[in-house]
C-alpha cells in the first residue's frame, strides 16, 4: 500500500480517538479496523486536543479521509449538499489549471505562426522571382523599327 495512505490512516485514527463515544460509534467498525490494519505503525502522530484542528498539521490524504467520514456519517443533508458543491468547485478549478498547464492551444498557435511564416516566405519568393520586365532601350527600339521596315520591304 502507498506509504502516504498508511500515514494518513495513522493520522485519522489519532484524530477520531478524540471523538466522543457517541460520535466514534457512528463510524462503522469495518472502517476503523481497515485503518488499524493498514496504518503505518512506525509513524508517530499526535494532535493537541486543546488547539483548533485547522491549525495543526494534517496530510492531504488524511484530510480527504476525514471529509469523506464527515460526509458519510455526520453531515446533515444540507451540509452534504454544500460539501458536494464545494468539492465540485474545487474539481473544476483543478481541471482549469490542468487545461492551462497542458493546453494544446500552444501547439495551435505555433502551427498558425508557422503557416503565416510559410505564406510570407512564399510571397517573398514570388516577388523575388517574378518575370523580369524587359525595358527596351532606345537602341533596341531603333533596331526593332529597322527590322520591321526590312520585313515590309521583303513582302513588297
Amino acid at each position: 500500500m502507498n506509504n502516504k495512505y498508511e500515514k494518513a490512516y495513522t493520522e485519522v485514527l489519532e484524530i477520531i480517538s478524540h471523538f466522543s463515544n457517541e460520535e466514534y460509534s457512528k463510524i462503522p467498525e469495518e472502517k476503523i479496523n481497515f485503518y488499524k490494519q493498514n496504518q503505518d505503525k512506525n509513524y508517530k502522530y499526535s494532535i493537541d486536543p486543546e488547539k483548533d484542528l485547522s491549525k495543526q498539521y494534517i496530510s492531504e490524504e488524511a484530510n480527504a479521509i476525514l471529509v469523506s467520514l464527515f460526509r458519510d456519517y455526520f453531515a446533515t443533508e444540507r451540509q452534504k449538499e454544500v460539501l458536494k458543491n464545494l468539492l465540485n468547485q474545487n474539481q473544476a478549478k483543478l481541471e482549469e489549471k490542468k487545461r492551462e498547464k497542458y493546453s494544446t492551444d500552444v501547439f495551435k498557435k505555433e502551427e498558425i505562426q508557422k503557416r503565416e511564416e510559410d505564406i510570407k516566405k512564399k510571397e517573398e519568393y514570388l516577388q523575388d522571382n517574378q518575370l523580369i520586365q524587359y525595358k527596351q532601350t532606345f537602341f533596341s527600339k531603333f533596331i526593332e523599327f529597322i527590322k520591321k521596315i526590312i520585313n515590309r520591304n521583303k513582302d513588297i
